[in-house]
């Protein structure tokens, strides 16, 4: 048992997803009985067992799904008879609770000027990992911008190839205009983050969008990019901007309205 929960601490640790099963109820005669236990890593990697054959291979997939969804699992096997599409014949049953256990969401910010510093602290305030992309040394480390987790200087297009960008990781750009987005943003739009936004006006996004269609970026990746990044809250100052661009990061990731609660509680 305690390999499990090392491979599991090992697993949060590297930033990695993966789901915990476990039988929590079994009856008559089963491989594995109630505690038995099985991590299955986001690459299909197991620890432990829950029985092995067909059932272990069903709990496999379905914990694979769960990884996917995010969602918790109550899955009940009967062994009788595998004509009726059983998992086995030992005569028994088994019910297994899989549970996803979900990387934390990384933010990665970049560009450290005083948007960038702000939105590093308030993003690590409100317990994300955070990591700061900026081609400019003295931008990029911990003096300059003291609540990273980890400092990463190369030119943006460098990035993914430096760390691991996970799907439910998001990036924040706030750089110093179209000149940098426009070499940059190419190498991102091949990650599997779950948000990239981008600080500036409407037209500056514009004529990035441009440069990247006629550079032959299709027009269903530029779509990803969210610009200009934030909720309208007429912010001015970089913590006031941090605010509406984190603002906007929560709402997405919990699937919120941005309704104020006033107008909810009228309805």
């Amino acid at each position: 048992m305690s390999i499990i929960y090392q491979a599991v601490f090992e697993m949060q640790r590297k930033g990695e997803s993966g789901a915990l099963c476990t039988i929590i109820e079994s009856h008559g005669s089963v491989p594995r009985h109630t505690g038995s236990k099985m991590l299955v890593s986001e690459t299909g990697q197991l620890s432990g067992s829950v029985g092995g054959g067909e059932i272990e291979s069903r709990v496999v997939d379905e914990a694979m799904q769960s990884i996917l969804d995010g969602q918790v699992r109550r899955l009940t096997y009967n062994m009788v008879d595998p004509t009726r599409g059983d998992p086995g014949i030992c005569g028994g049953q088994a019910e297994i609770l899989v549970e996803p256990i979900l990387a934390q969401p990384t933010i990665f910010v970049i560009g450290g000027g005083h948007v960038g510093k702000a939105v590093t602290h308030l993003a690590k305030w409100l317990g994300f990992r955070v990591v700061l992309n900026d081609d400019r040394s003295e931008f990029c480390n911990l003096l300059a911008v003291p609540d990273a987790d980890e400092y990463i200087c190369c030119p943006m297009a460098e990035l993914p190839s430096n760390t691991k960008i996970k799907r439910q990781d998001m990036i924040i750009l706030t750089t110093r205009g179209v000149a940098i987005d426009t070499p940059g943003l190419p190498a991102l739009l091949e990650t599997s983050a779950a948000y990239i936004g981008i600080i500036g006006s409407k037209r500056r996004w514009l004529a990035t969008r441009k440069n990247l269609q006629e550079a032959g970026i299709a027009a269903e990746k530029l779509d990803r990019v969210i610009s200009p990044i934030g909720l309208e809250l007429k912010a001015e100052t970089p913590e006031e901007i941090a605010v509406s661009i984190m603002a906007e990061v929560l709402m997405l990731r919990n699937q919120a309205t941005g309704v104020r609660m006033t107008m909810q509680m009228e309805k």
